[in-house]
């Protein structure tokens, strides 16, 4: 099944190349990244713009779903978003998990 370039794509992209950023500007606070049309200042901006962008296409995914329990909607646009809501979630739990590792990792360095 070859799968189509589509939103969910291009926000992981745009979301890989604020990472990029990030790195290459090597600790600095005030670095600004862009993606899509968008400009996010800080790793908190950056963070809060991908949970904005999880909730809504979880959202978008859940009414295409209830339209589609409705007998309304196209099956493969209904597919489709379900498919880019669990590649988001999947996301955001390799995000957490490596947050989490991070964290423990800091908290077993000795002063």
């Amino acid at each position: 099944m070859i799968i189509e370039p589509n939103s969910a794509n291009s926000l992981a992209a745009a979301a890989y190349a604020r990472t990029q950023a990030s790195a290459a500007a090597l600790g600095d606070s005030d670095a600004t990244f862009s993606g899509e049309g968008e400009s996010v200042s800080g790793f908190g901006a950056a963070l809060e713009s991908a949970v904005e962008d999880f909730f809504s296409s979880s959202k978008a995914a859940e009414k295409k779903a209830s339209s589609g329990l409705k007998g309304q909607g196209n099956l493969t646009d209904i597919v489709t978003s379900v498919s880019e809501a669990q590649m988001v979630l999947q996301t955001a739990s390799v995000v957490r998990d490596r947050v989490i590792q991070s964290y423990q990792e800091i908290m077993r360095m000795t002063i």
